[in-house]
């Protein structure tokens, strides 16, 4: 199937999920594609059995082979994503709470990502699952970051405060660079192909892919800004903010730098006071119009894969026990990581604000492409399971609560 093909099946199959969530369950669009397309997975995997003259469940295995989630996000959606996600952060709110958002992003995030490894490490054996601590710390890597995708979608419905939207939409659209940095760092250790890596290394390492993207895509930003400046056309600058939103995630990766991070601080960059200078209200509007459809249909159409995924995963009863472990301890890491990242911080005395963030860690299409882009073998057909429970726990359950509690909370 050509790629044309392929994405007019994903946009039909999305379609026609999001009417009959429209018609039943009335879910948030993605949540309700997301869900619909888990119950349609499962359904041909029970199915199968007696229907063999149709291999629908091979068929549909081909397309994900041929859509290839990993690739597709990693290397291509997640940059336009992250790019919709950080023009839709205020700068100024953004700047004032910039202390808990880069503890929170950094420190919370490693702080996660050791907690969740040495608990799962320490508990799998239990459930007859036993994991080498190595691979408990990408497992850790892979779900300690919360999905900006999934938080920023979320923030709009919740009505929160605005400095502790800033801190959560920051907090998210951060730390999922970093932890892409720390699974990068790691994956080599756990695998044997980067035995000989030191400490200082991996130091070195992650704080030239943090700091050195950070770093490109505020030069790549405001280099764009001063190009389109004297330049009133809507059509250029709608061109100049597409140029700006792939060519930075796209150099930051050429120059082995977190793309992530380049990218979101370039779309920053549009919604300070001298990106909204630099264009007329018609070009801004237009942009946010543009940006806005795009991060709807894109995540449709990843929450849409997130569901159909599990044709890949398929796990099996003996990975139920497991799966569960992991979903508790992925909140226990989440809760402490924040309760002890705030702790030298002012937002420790708000309690309401850090329940909100421990419940409201949703883990999103990030997690799941980290889990399948693992190198094939016994370790990647345990821990993807686990990666995928957890995935679609919190999308679910937490997702679905999360707008109650803060409600409950932030009346």
């Amino acid at each position: 199937m050509s790629t044309l093909g392929v994405l007019g099946f994903l946009f039909t199959l999305s379609t026609l999920f999001a009417l009959i969530n429209y018609w039943t369950f009335r879910l948030p669009i993605t949540i309700g594609v997301m869900v619909i397309a888990l119950l349609f997975s499962l359904g041909l995997l029970a199915a199968g059995p007696f229907i063999p003259i149709y291999d629908v469940h091979g068929m549909m295995l081909s397309l994900l082979g041929t859509v290839d989630l990993p690739t597709s996000l990693l290397d291509g959606a997640l940059s336009m994503l992250l790019f919709a996600g950080a023009m839709q952060v205020n700068p100024k709110v953004l700047l004032s709470r910039r202390v808990p958002v880069a503890v929170l992003a950094l420190a919370g995030t490693i702080l996660a990502v050791l907690i969740l490894a040495m608990t799962a490490w320490l508990l799998l054996p239990l459930v007859g699952m036993p994991v080498p601590l190595s691979w408990c710390v990408i497992l850790g890597a892979i779900l300690a970051p919360t999905d900006p995708v999934s938080v920023v979608g979320m923030l709009r419905r919740a009505g929160l405060p605005a400095p502790l939207q800033a801190v959560f939409a920051g907090e998210s659209l951060f730390n999922d660079g970093i932890g892409i940095v720390v699974f990068g760092a790691t994956i080599g250790l756990a695998t044997g192909d980067a035995s000989h890596v030191t400490t200082q290394e991996v130091i070195e390492r992650f704080l030239l892919e943090a700091c050195g993207g950070a770093a490109l895509g505020a030069l790549t930003g405001v280099g764009m800004l001063f190009l389109v400046r004297k330049a009133h056309d809507h059509d250029i600058d709608l061109l100049a903010s597409l140029a700006l939103a792939t060519g930075t995630y796209s150099l930051a990766h050429a120059l082995h730098m977190s793309g992530p991070i380049a990218v979101v601080v370039a779309g920053m960059s549009l919604a300070t006071e001298f990106g909204q200078s630099s264009m007329q209200d018609e070009s801004r509007a237009a942009l946010r119009a543009f940006w806005s459809t795009t991060d709807e249909a894109l995540n449709v159409l990843l929450f849409l894969l997130i569901g159909l995924e599990i044709l890949a995963v398929s796990p099996g009863y003996g990975a139920l026990a497991g799966m569960l472990v992991v979903i508790v301890l992925s909140l226990v890491a989440r809760g402490l990581s924040v309760g002890l990242a705030v702790l030298p911080l002012d937002l420790r005395r708000d309690r309401r604000a850090i329940a909100v963030l421990i419940w409201g860690g949703l883990r999103g299409g990030i997690s799941v492409a980290l889990a399948l882009g693992l190198p094939a073998g016994a370790l990647r057909d345990t821990l993807l399971p686990l990666c995928y429970g957890v995935v679609v726990f919190t999308i679910v359950v937490q997702g679905l609560t999360m707008e109650r509690v803060a409600k409950r909370l932030y009346p």
